[in-house]
């Protein structure tokens, strides 16, 4: 028995009865304005491209859940993690940072691993990359930051020059430089890659008591990375070669997934801890805060519309839910304003209704009214202020997180922890990294930095230095430097160094 067919129509219903040929005065045309259906049809296709993300605008995305494995009540009252053995669903979507939507998957660049938890306390994001640490540690120079990795305002090319400029004279980027140009810079695929919060948020009981933590998704696939050479011959042969990894591999059953481990530091070890617990461009050494493992994180469904669900997921650091808050790092502060603020601009102010961003497991109860897109009820009939009268949603003190003291002047503050941007870039070079992996370091800086003027070659081959004097001497090596010369704007302030090399 042949299967019924589907009767074509338009976007309100109505049957088309010709999908191949446009109304026209004749057989030769013209066109009749009358033609509604290649109106709406041509409409639809002028407008059906969205803005693409400003950052983070290649991605891929799965479904799964995640379940809990260990007992953490005495951290945090989130129902999700509640017991042992609890399972929620996850949507997940990986990226890469610097290129557009049609770059490659094997860029040298950070890997964005964003998870929204659709819990039944509403909807917890958890923005992270696939590096414990970042580029810098103050919001005002991300714009800055992010222009430099884009493309030359004059060629449209990608520039060295303004990529080595900012990061040379941004000390505090050494960390995160170094394991960007290391070998796990390029994962070999979205499943061979750690995932990590970078920054520090706040767990809390249902006693009040509050900890400190950072979370860390350690593949079970085990980490892979390209060589900077099979990286470029896969930028050419398949530049989607991830996106389409991750598909195949869940559409086949093999079910990539990871183990969530948590660092965990009480406010009296962060007082006096040797490093600031805040700063992203430092990591917590595990022979300080060993990790413990609490839950694994399982993707088994692919997305029925990419459009639909991955490229219309939209991610906010903001979205926390009771038992889990932000902590002061300078830079989620800003991330708590900025994701949200970029998807008003890029899907609506209704962005939160799509299917993908609502939350599953606890309906929205607000006084938000209105705006495009408003494609539920709206609120009926019930009031859209508070306070009311009239039976309206009404806020829960318990859902407060427990208080922690700030004080200071309200002033533009530089960072007053006693601070060394190089210390833990030397110790990954000295003490983690094989003869090997210090081997492709070299040669893949080398092989990007050539490209610069000699002078931000200069100023940054000296801030190796200054993280370890084997590692600058080889880079300058590499670039055929003068080793004394850049041994001594490694002895340079800052401001001499940028001075000197103006």
């Amino acid at each position: 028995m042949a299967k019924k067919k589907n009767t074509l129509t338009t976007a309100f219903g109505i049957p088309v009865a010709d999908d191949l040929n446009s109304q026209t005065a004749g057989e030769r045309g013209p066109v009749l304005m009358q033609d509604v259906h290649l109106l709406e049809k041509l409409g639809h296709f002028d407008r059906e491209r969205i803005p693409e993300r400003v950052v983070h605008a290649k991605g891929a995305g799965a479904w799964g859940y995640f379940e809990v494995t260990a007992d953490v009540t005495n951290y945090t009252k989130a129902n999700f993690l509640s017991k042992i053995g609890k399972k929620t669903e996850v949507f997940v979507r990986f990226s890469t940072v610097g290129g557009e939507k049609g770059s490659a998957d094997a860029a040298r660049d950070p890997r964005g691993f964003a998870v929204k938890f659709y819990t039944e306390e509403g909807n917890y994001d958890l923005v992270g990359n696939n590096t414990p640490v970042f580029f810098i540690r103050d919001p005002l120079k991300f714009p800055d930051f992010i222009h430099t990795q884009k493309r030359h305002p004059a060629t449209n090319c990608k520039d060295p020059d303004m990529f080595w400029d900012f990061l040379s004279l941004t000390p505090e980027s050494i960390h995160q430089v170094t394991v960007l140009f290391s070998d796990r810079g390029t994962p070999a695929t979205h499943r061979n890659m750690n995932g990590y919060s970078s920054h520090t948020f706040k767990w809390y009981n249902d006693k009040g008591e509050y900890h400190w933590v950072q979370y860390h998704f350690k593949t079970d696939q085990g980490i892979k990375s390209l060589t900077r050479q099979e990286a470029e011959t896969l930028s050419g042969k398949d530049p989607d070669h991830a996106t389409r990894d991750l598909y195949e591999a869940i559409q086949r059953g093999d079910y990539p997934s990871w183990t969530l481990e948590m660092q965990i530091m009480t406010p009296e070890q962060a007082k006096d801890y040797r490093f600031d617990i805040f700063d992203i461009t430092k990591v917590w050494p595990h022979s300080d805060i060993p990790p413990t493992t609490i839950g694994k994180l399982v993707l088994n469904r692919n997305p029925e519309n990419y459009f639909a669900e991955v490229e219309q997921a939209a991610f906010c650091p903001g979205n926390l839910v009771p038992g889990i808050a932000a902590s002061p790092d300078k830079m989620l502060q800003a991330r708590l304003f900025s994701y949200h603020d970029t998807h008003l601009h890029r899907l609506g102010p209704n962005y939160h209704l799509l299917p993908v961003n609502a939350p599953k497991n606890a309906p929205e109860n607000s006084y938000q009214r209105d705006g495009f897109m408003r494609f539920d009820a709206n609120g009926g009939d019930g009031p859209n202020y508070w306070p009311n009268s009239f039976e309206g949603p009404t806020p829960n003190p318990q859902a407060a997180e427990p208080p922690f003291e700030v004080s200071g002047e309200a002033a533009r503050h530089p960072y007053g922890h006693p601070n060394d941007d190089f210390v833990q870039a030397g110790n990954l070079y000295r003490d983690v990294m094989s003869d090997q992996d210090r081997e492709n370091l070299i040669g893949n800086i080398v092989d990007h930095l050539g490209g610069a003027q000699k002078r931000i070659k200069l100023r940054q081959t000296a801030l190796f230095f200054k993280a370890d004097q084997d590692y600058g001497r080889r880079v300058a090596e590499g670039l055929g430097l003068d080793t004394g010369e850049v041994e001594r704007l490694a002895e340079m302030t800052d401001k001499e160094r940028a001075e000197a090399t103006a």
